[in-house]
């Protein structure tokens, strides 16, 4: 009995030293600057970056795949604290922020629909079906998905059916912007001045007009 507990114990002892030298030998080694450069970062998760969260994203940066500018919602200061972290100068590292537009001003009572739609209160499916209700083909569904997709809350529907954004809480991510599946939204620069056309319209004035009272006709009106 005696014997058998000895050898057993003999035989925990060389297989655990076994283990050691084994992790020892293929130990991986992690960078710290990782753990650091995902600390700098806002835990947005948000994907804007092109990677699937922080983390991966503090991964790519420590290795030099991505750039210390990635993060959007960060913006200039967390792209000057990558840029501290990892030793490289910070001038012209400032990333511009952005926030997200609403490329389209044809609303409930401006813009006609083609049909009565009683689907899925989502953008995403009125499209699916028959190209959408609206007459205009790039116009906003209104149907909200932006304001139920986005993780900080800054988009709001109005009373007429268009979405608002609020850039105070808009990060820039991108997050609405891929999930309209008419491309009504769209990132702008926040410091962006001068005029901007709101409609995503391409087609001639007598077809825009024939489906929106208020969309673009191309009469370069605006720019005299």
């Amino acid at each position: 009995m005696v014997a058998a507990i000895l050898t057993l114990g003999g035989l925990g002892l060389i297989f655990g030293g076994l283990l050691a030298l084994a992790a020892q030998r293929f130990a991986v080694e992690e960078d710290p600057r990782v753990a650091q450069i995902e600390e700098a970062l806002p835990g947005a998760n948000c994907g804007a970056c092109g990677y699937a969260g922080c983390a991966n994203f503090a991964e790519a940066v420590a290795k030099g795949e991505a750039e210390p500018t990635g993060c959007i919602p960060g913006g200039k200061d967390t792209s000057q604290a990558i840029c501290k972290i990892l030793g490289k100068d910070a001038e012209g590292s400032e990333s511009c922020r952005q926030v997200a537009e609403v490329g389209c001003i044809g609303d409930k009572e401006t813009a006609k629909d083609r049909f009565q739609y009683d689907g899925v209160k989502d953008c995403r499916a009125a499209q699916m079906y028959n190209g959408g209700f609206k007459g205009c083909p790039y116009g906003c569904l209104g149907l909200g998905t932006c304001a139920a997709v986005c993780p900080f809350e800054a988009i709001a529907m109005n009373e007429k059916g268009l979405p608002e954004i609020d850039e105070e809480r808009c990060t820039g991510c991108g997050i609405c912007v891929n999930q309209c599946p008419r491309g009504v939204l769209r990132l702008k620069d926040a410091d962006r001045k001068g005029h901007v056309v709101l409609c995503n319209s391409k087609d001639k004035a007598k077809i825009v007009r024939s489906v929106c009272d208020v969309g673009c006709i191309a009469c370069k009106a605006c720019e005299r």
